[in-house]
């Protein structure tokens, strides 16, 4: 098979459209409000609304951060090395491989919902099997694994489809709810305060679950080097796809929590949107979210694999992994060995979770040991981006608050509820999360020692970093033949 270990990915494959679109299914809207909603009201009860509200404000900040990043570091690794040339190269692994693991673990707490909601199509109680539901699970997964593999350009014609279905399905169903009778509670503007919550632990714990929700949408920063106008593209997505889903997760919250009692969101578990929509149309909407939840599931998914194949074949290329993850296929343009690796760890995983119990409990324990992951990289992402932009910081009003304040606030909040979350989480979920990124140092150490240039980086300053990219433009004006083509990732 003809490779090639270069920098390889193809360039100016994914327009802003296909890049919105992925940020949305990185998401996962339908599939994010079933399988965590049931996690969410086990930690906050009614306050659901409110802990997505007030996570999406320094969420803002890091999609910010990210943002501003992206423009003057294109690169597959993203918050890898990012923070990693501005803060320090150990953390950069560990952000990088805190995206790899809990992409990884996602692969099964992803999975498994797939699996259950196809069965659910069928019959209702083969749901609840875990085994069988594990097994159809990992057959969605291979097959998104095979159109991953397929290159950027077949992925995102999949995720057009898939993804549109799902959306259509959904605003249909937010209007349904809005003209719904028969509520089991009354609207109440309290759900969007504070005095739900038990505590700043319990905001805390409420807020790492909806951390989890909100997760996904930076994978427009790991497809930077294969989109156009990337140093635009990638933070304007990022944006707009963090808007839709914010509308969407707050008017499905709010509808659960008004036609919808406890004991049903406990029973319904990971299908509580099947659950609400036969509230709503009996018969028939229950089936109808099982779909949006099925073409979600499968749509993350492969957003997830392309999140965590880019990271490995940014960690490859810069030879902090096994230099065989940054090999790019020469027909397909992909990282294949990377997604070769991941496809095996996860079907081993997936044999593992089968002795883990129900479907809920890998869930429960998957997604708030996710949730550790992601405010660990995401506020180093927060923190790197005022690093990056220091000097420009007190320029104007606009760069201090949309480059400094905001950010900073992004990350500092995600490492206090990385932190106050722990008080309040299971063993199960501890050792998932804070295990899983302390395994990082086994090849942090073993590639430093062996002389990976990655930790001896040349740093990230925007000053210089945008006077470079605007000498480029000049210079590319000049020679229009080379007008298209990427710019390096390194000033």
């Amino acid at each position: 098979m003809r490779t090639n270990s270069g920098r390889g990915l193809q360039p100016n494959v994914l327009g802003t459209f296909d890049t919105i679109v992925m940020a949305v299914a990185g998401s996962a809207p339908a599939y994010s409000i079933a399988a965590t909603t049931a996690v969410l009201v086990a930690s906050v009860g009614l306050a659901g609304p409110a802990a997505l509200l007030y996570c999406a404000i320094p969420m803002l900040g890091i999609v910010l951060a990210f943002g501003r990043l992206g423009r003057i570091d294109v690169n597959a690794g993203a918050s890898y090395s990012w923070v990693g040339r501005t803060v320090h190269p150990f953390l950069g692994f560990l952000s990088g491989w805190a995206l790899v693991v809990s992409a990884t673990i996602f692969m099964v707490a992803g999975s498994l919902p797939a699996g259950a909601m196809t069965l659910a199509l069928f019959d209702p109680d083969l749901a609840q099997n875990t085994a069988l539901a594990t097994a159809t699970g990992a057959a969605w997964f291979m097959a998104m694994l095979l159109v991953v593999a397929g290159g950027a350009r077949l992925t995102v014609r999949a995720q057009l489809l898939m993804s549109g279905v799902e959306l259509a399905i959904l605003l249909f169903f937010v209007v349904a709810a809005l003209l719904h009778t028969g509520y089991a509670a009354a609207f109440d503007w309290s759900w969007l305060g504070f005095s739900h919550f038990d505590g700043p632990a319990g905001f805390a714990s409420g807020a790492l679950v909806a951390a989890f929700y909100y997760w996904g949408w930076d994978v427009t920063s790991n497809l930077s080097e294969e989109t156009r106008d990337s140093r635009r593209t990638a933070g304007l997505a990022s944006l707009v796809g963090l808007g839709v889903v914010f509308l969407l997760f707050e008017a499905f919250t709010i509808a659960v929590n008004m036609i919808l009692t406890s004991e049903d969101i406990r029973a319904g578990g990971a299908n509580v949107l099947g659950a609400l929509g036969d509230a709503i149309w009996p018969g028939v909407g229950g089936k109808l979210l099982v779909v949006a939840v099925l073409l979600s599931t499968v749509a993350t998914l492969e957003t997830t694999l392309i999140q965590v194949t880019r990271s490995l074949f940014a960690m490859g290329r810069d030879r902090t992994m096994p230099a065989a993850l940054g090999t790019v296929h020469r027909r397909w343009n992909t990282p294949w060995v990377a997604v070769a690796v991941v496809g095996a760890v996860a079907l081993a995983m997936f044999v593992a979770s089968t002795a883990l119990g129900s479907v809920g409990d890998v869930l429960s324990a998957a997604v708030s040991a996710i949730g550790l992951q992601i405010a660990f990289y995401y506020g180093l992402a927060g923190i790197a981006a005022v690093v990056a932009y220091r000097k420009t910081l007190l320029t104007s009003v606009r760069d201090f608050v949309l480059g400094g304040a905001w950010p900073l606030l992004g990350a500092l909040f995600m490492l206090w509820i990385l932190i106050e979350a722990l008080s309040r989480l299971s063993a199960a979920s501890i050792a998932i999360g804070i295990g899983g990124l302390v395994a990082g140092l086994v090849p942090l150490i073993h590639y430093w020692r062996q002389g990976s240039s990655y930790y001896r980086p040349a740093r990230l300053d925007a000053t210089r970093a945008i006077a470079a990219e605007e000498r480029y433009a000049n210079s590319a004006s000049q020679h229009t033949d080379y007008a298209d083509q990427a710019l390096a990732t390194d000033f």
